[in-house]
């Protein structure tokens, strides 16, 4: 997307270190959850490395990127200084430490060592839903995407400590002194995370940058299909959850289907809005008919599976062999997609926006490198394509480790594209971004206080 979209005050939005940092730490585990999976298509990994794995793309990559937007664009959506630069800067480095002691304490199998992790990564998460929290909570009315990243932060307050007993009962038996099995506060901590903290926020985030990246409106039926979604989802999501959590399998069973609905009917409005697109190809718009593809195919999958037992682990991600769908497919190209333009943006705004009209300056799709962006493209969509499919369809063993390892490629034209857009347009490069602190451990001033002198005005 070429221009600022109005209605955005990005006179309100925190320095450009702190969400770019959260950014390059988050590819960073990126690259380390792809090779790693790739290392284990191959071989044996020593400890708990499916579980470290996962959560290095789950909280490492994909949570840590929704914490470095959420931070960017709350304040930007809903035209509210954010509420504190330190804390901003404080919840990445206590989830990150967390996250690191966590995953090695799995592989190296010193799980005594994973409640210090857990307390980090709790106080991270929690650092980072106050922060937003009271930032989004000064915005009023809430729209759609506000409504979804409310409910998103809600979820992300409930998962963390969810987590941190799930950790100390590799250690200690914290699960004997409560009514709550293991099990079933597993199944409520996967379904709070991967439906409420990480989709809820794709869906709000999806919902506000389709509109803009295809340039189309929603029509009656659009609106109409995400009124259902604003009832079904939320409501599907809380009865899934207690139904697992309180082993109630008709309740779990009737919140499934209402989470199915709710993501149905949003897949739908989402792919109307990109067949309504009025702009030529661009890298958000061909990752989101991937990701549309990917959500209304998992939903086929979950729901047969769900419908017969939502309480078994097996169908813990919907179908037992759907997990790369909905990871890969869904969250992969829609993170992955969304940085293509967030990242450019801030630097934009950051670099160039002040010279506008007084100097020739580059648009904000020319920052990266389209050769790059291309490849990357065709290759995660081919390797991710296969790992997707390879439990699906029994694809060989052969096949899926070549998928991995063009997921791996893919994911590194992608992670260079992105460096090499901050190193070549970033005021000081990636050096800057990790180590500045010169912005970011002041407060934000009052409400009202133009921080930057850099705004568009809101709409009416």
């Amino acid at each position: 997307m070429n221009q600022i979209p109005g209605g955005l005050r990005t006179d309100q939005q925190p320095p450009m270190a702190i969400p770019l940092r959260h950014f390059v730490l988050a590819l960073g585990f990126l690259a380390v959850g792809i090779g790693g999976g790739t290392v284990m298509a191959v071989a044996t990994l020593p400890g708990l490395s499916g579980l470290a794995q996962l959560h290095v793309l789950l909280v490492g990559w994909i949570a840590v990127t929704i914490m470095g937007a959420m931070t960017q664009f709350v304040p930007v959506w809903s035209g509210v200084a954010i509420h504190s630069r330190r804390l901003a800067a404080a919840q990445l480095w206590l989830l990150i430490t967390g996250l690191l002691g966590f995953a090695v304490a799995l592989l190296v199998g010193t799980l005594a060592w994973l409640p210090v992790a857990g307390v980090l990564m709790l106080a991270g998460i929690w650092t980072f839903v106050y922060n937003v929290g009271r930032t989004l909570a000064r915005a009023r009315p809430y729209d759609f995407t506000e409504r979804h990243f409310a409910l998103a932060l809600a979820c992300f307050a409930l998962v963390a400590p969810l987590g941190f007993l799930l950790a100390m009962d590799f250690s200690s038996p914290v699960f004997d002194s409560l009514s709550l099995t293991r099990l079933e506060a597993h199944l409520a901590h996967a379904t709070v995370a991967l439906f409420g903290a990480l989709l809820a926020t794709v869906v709000g985030a999806l919902f506000q940058l389709g509109k803009m990246f295809t340039q189309a409106e929603p029509d009656r039926i659009d609106e109409r299909l995400l009124s259902l979604e604003q009832v079904s989802f939320p409501a599907g999501l809380a009865m899934l959850a207690l139904g697992r959590g309180l082993t109630l399998a008709p309740l779990a069973r009737v919140g499934a289907v209402a989470l199915l609905v709710g993501l149905t009917a949003f897949a739908v409005v989402i792919g109307r809005l990109l067949t309504g697109a009025t702009v030529e190809r661009s890298p958000m718009i061909a990752r989101y008919w991937v990701v549309v593809a990917s959500l209304l195919a998992w939903v086929a999958l979950a729901a047969p599976t769900w419908w017969a037992d939502p309480l078994a682990y097996g169908s813990l991600f919907g179908h037992p062999d759907g997990r790369g769908v909905l990871l890969y497919g869904v969250f992969g190209f829609v993170v992955i997609g969304s940085l293509y333009h967030i990242v450019p943006f801030i630097i934009w705004i950051e670099r160039y926006s002040d010279r506008l009209g007084f100097e020739k300056v580059p648009m904000i799709d020319d920052l990266y490198d389209d050769r790059l962006e291309r490849a990357d493209f065709w290759t995660t969509l081919v390797g991710f394509g296969g790992l997707a499919a390879g439990p699906l369809v029994g694809l060989p063993t052969a096949i899926v480790t070549a998928s991995s390892a063009l997921a791996t490629i893919g994911v590194a034209l992608f992670v260079a594209n992105v460096l090499l857009t901050i190193h070549r347009h970033g005021p000081n490069g990636i050096g800057g971004v990790l180590s500045s602190s010169l912005e970011s451990d002041e407060d934000s001033p009052p409400t009202g206080e133009d921080e930057s002198g850099v705004g568009v005005s809101p709409g009416p």
